[in-house]
């Protein structure tokens, strides 16, 4: 039995405001003492998983599974976090100049514990001194991005675990000020982490101090709609299309804005078993439009319907999953990838801007999406940058016009919301296919007509689920002895983005150093490696270009290239 164990964890039920996680620690303590060895371990060693780190910041903040203990997300994490948030911004801010207090926006999703997250960081706040609004009601991530800069507060917090497991929740959070209502970047989310960790270790829960926030006016969620809306032109034709919203918090914001955009709402197949929220998630095998059958029941619905497209919102709708009709794919319907619709999108941009006179702009993307739309920024005259994966990177681009990764997150409309938006690139995908209506073509002959113009690349993606400790072995292991050759070419150099930021060789770079790898090929191939930030998990991109062959011969020549590479990636990390 190990004693300063058992003596932790009882000093964090005394400090716990939560009955549920109180209970929770209780019955793993009893179940130490049980009469069942093998029960009584795996107690012990689950108390001494849950007690041997404190959850960190990583991408833009706080983010893992629910449950007790400081490795876990929970109301005594939040409670400390939002102390440790208030902290910073106090440091960095001196109020307003009439000397009103700083305010601070929190929103949240419809998963397990997010409204009372919400509200008690929102009632810590306004202990701390800050106004704090809190969202009447669950909400997108992007209105949060969105309401932090057009409130010119002085942070956002929002209580989403975007598109990770059931079971999982985290705490976003977005600085005001010069950030414009961007997710935290380093260093600050090591200052907060710290003095998260402070607080925990030094005071209770139960002792910080608390006070009634105010309700977030509906007028800023209705700016975020007009804006939104505002971005397309008036529809010329009203695209038959399925949407769901993966049992997430989308539906009720994007109807809104599909109605100001002159939309017929009545042309939306609605898949109403995921149209609520619902934190089970009990129609998918994951709530991540990305993952295999994520999009199957929307698919099948739009199979029935003779649907023009699909849309999907992930949980919190800042990420968007496309599929379009192709009777060559299983089900007739083919799931584009986030690299296919980051250069539909971005190219629409383009096109869009230089139309309206534009000379000056950026095209973004992360290093591990499609080079395809360098090419595009290059045929339209704008400037390109590589970022680092997520969108508080790209949205620092200076003259963004358009950013993307191919994980299904893609911004365009930056003069809104400095954050990917999934219910603004919707409602740009249904104006792209009524304008592509108009003149007779489809998504489809679209894709062909870029792969024409800017040339054939494909790409694919995988992931290799195991422990942090595999992945970190894995990429010493690329590292230090990276491949001679993958699937009979070659590889000619290696780029490790942990020691040189200017490894892209884009005259646009915007980069930190980060755990990613790429390994470029002799034919041009590339293959990159990036440990996720939010999960267990080792991400793996693929990309082949090909421009030589003859035009009806390049995507089979493509695509056989890249399955040839992606076996021997899969081989290479296996």
């Amino acid at each position: 039995m190990n004693d300063e164990l058992d003596v932790r964890v009882r000093e964090w039920i005394a400090r716990d405001i939560d009955p549920d996680t109180r209970a929770e620690l209780r019955e793993l303590l009893a179940c130490r003492r049980c009469d069942d060895p093998a029960a009584c371990r795996r107690a012990s060693d689950e108390l001494a998983e849950r007690f041997d780190a404190y959850v960190t910041f990583g991408t833009a903040g706080l983010r893992g599974q629910l449950g007790a203990g400081p490795h876990r997300m929970n109301a005594v994490v939040i409670a400390h976090a939002t102390v440790a948030l208030a902290r910073f911004i106090g440091e960095r801010t001196s109020g307003a100049s009439d000397g009103s207090q700083g305010i601070v926006v929190i929103a949240f999703d419809g998963r397990e514990k997010s409204a009372y997250f919400a509200r008690l960081a929102a009632r810590i706040m306004v202990g701390a001194g800050f106004r704090a609004l809190l969202s009447p009601t669950v909400a997108p991530t992007p209105v949060l991005a969105f309401a932090v800069k057009h409130l010119r507060a002085d942070a956002g917090i929002m209580i989403t675990a975007s598109h990770n497991p059931r079971g999982d929740n985290g705490y976003k959070v977005y600085l005001g000020g010069e950030h414009g209502g961007r997710q935290l970047v380093a260093p600050f989310d090591d200052d907060i982490h710290n003095y998260m960790v402070e607080s925990l270790e030094s005071r209770s829960a139960r002792d910080i101090p608390t006070g009634e926030p105010e309700t977030l006016d509906q007028s800023v969620i209705e700016a975020y709609e007009s804006l939104t809306a505002s971005l397309v032109p008036e529809p010329i034709h009203d695209p038959r299309f399925v949407y769901t919203a993966m049992h997430g918090v989308g539906y009720a914001t994007f109807t809104q804005v599909l109605r100001r955009a002159g939309f017929s709402v009545s042309s939306m197949t609605i898949v109403d078993e995921q149209v609520n929220p619902d934190s089970r998630f009990p129609t998918l095998p994951f709530p991540n439009p990305e993952e295999d059958g994520a999009l199957t029941l929307a698919c099948s619905r739009a199979r029935e319907v003779g649907a023009e497209l699909v849309l999907a919102h992930d949980p919190d709708a800042d990420r968007l999953g496309v599929a379009i009709p192709d009777t060559l794919s299983q089900g007739g319907y083919r799931i584009l990838t986030g690299n296919e619709i980051g250069i539909l999108l971005g190219s629409w941009v383009a096109e869009r801007a230089q139309q309206r006179g534009i000379t000056v702009g950026s095209l973004a993307c992360s290093i591990v999406s499609s080079p395809q739309l360098q090419r595009v920024a290059t045929h339209f005259g704008y400037e390109f940058a590589w970022t680092l994966s997520g969108f508080k990177w790209i949205s620092r681009v200076p003259n963004l016009l358009f950013g993307f990764e191919e994980a299904l997150g893609f911004l365009v409309n930056p003069d809104v919301v400095h954050d990917k938006d999934g219910i603004s690139a919707a409602l740009a995908m249904l104006s792209l296919v009524s304008e592509l209506h108009a003149e007779g073509k489809t998504i489809d002959n679209r894709l062909a007509e870029i792969d024409d113009q800017f040339g054939m690349f494909v790409s694919d993606a995988f992931s290799v689920r195991t422990s942090h400790g595999d992945i970190a072995e894995i990429m010493h292991g690329l590292r230090t002895s990276p491949p001679h050759g993958l699937a009979n070419v070659a590889v000619t150099s290696v780029d490790d983005y942990s020691r040189d930021v200017s490894a892209s060789g884009s005259q646009g770079s915007y980069l930190q150093r980060a755990d990613v790898l790429a390994l470029w090929l002799e034919d041009g191939s590339r293959v990159m490696f990036r440990p996720s930030g939010t999960e267990s998990k080792l991400k793996v991109y693929v990309d082949v270009c090909e421009d030589s062959a003859p035009p009806r011969e390049r995507r089979r020549i493509a695509l056989a290239r890249l399955n040839e590479l992606t076996i021997a990636t899969r081989a290479l990390v296996s």
